[in-house]
């Protein structure tokens, strides 16, 4: 049985990827997981392999959703993305990262899709 913030998380990732796909964006995986880390979606944009992490929030008792993709958090995900990259042969991919922020403190979900939210961070 799912505790009401996993529903929440897996609602969010599938409301931020219904929304990717009205934007153009191609969906590719979702919730790939590797040891290195989880990247929430991965997809293309025209010719760019986007890596996305998906943050929401009901309230912002924790803050903002886009100020909850730490450093930390982005190395986990350019680990995992470069992981998928060699293990799907597009390692020479142009790639990005992006972020979806979900506010949905209003009662309706406010929709932002950050574009190069952050750069790669190895080590």
């Amino acid at each position: 049985m799912r505790t009401p913030r996993q529903q929440f998380g897996t609602a969010s990732e599938a409301l931020a990827a219904s929304h990717l796909r009205q934007l153009g964006y191609r969906i590719l995986e979702t919730n790939y997981r590797t040891r290195q880390g989880e990247v929430d979606i991965i997809a293309e944009d025209a010719e760019v392999l986007v890596f996305v992490e998906v943050k929401a929030r009901g309230s912002f008792r924790f803050g903002s959703p886009k100020a909850a993709v730490t450093p930390t958090k982005q190395r986990k995900i350019a680990l995992a993305g470069l992981f998928y990259m060699k293990a799907s042969g597009k390692m020479g991919s142009r790639i990005r990262f992006d972020v979806v922020a979900i506010d949905t403190t209003s009662g309706k979900p406010e929709i932002e899709v950050v574009k190069n939210a952050f750069q790669p961070v190895f080590g």
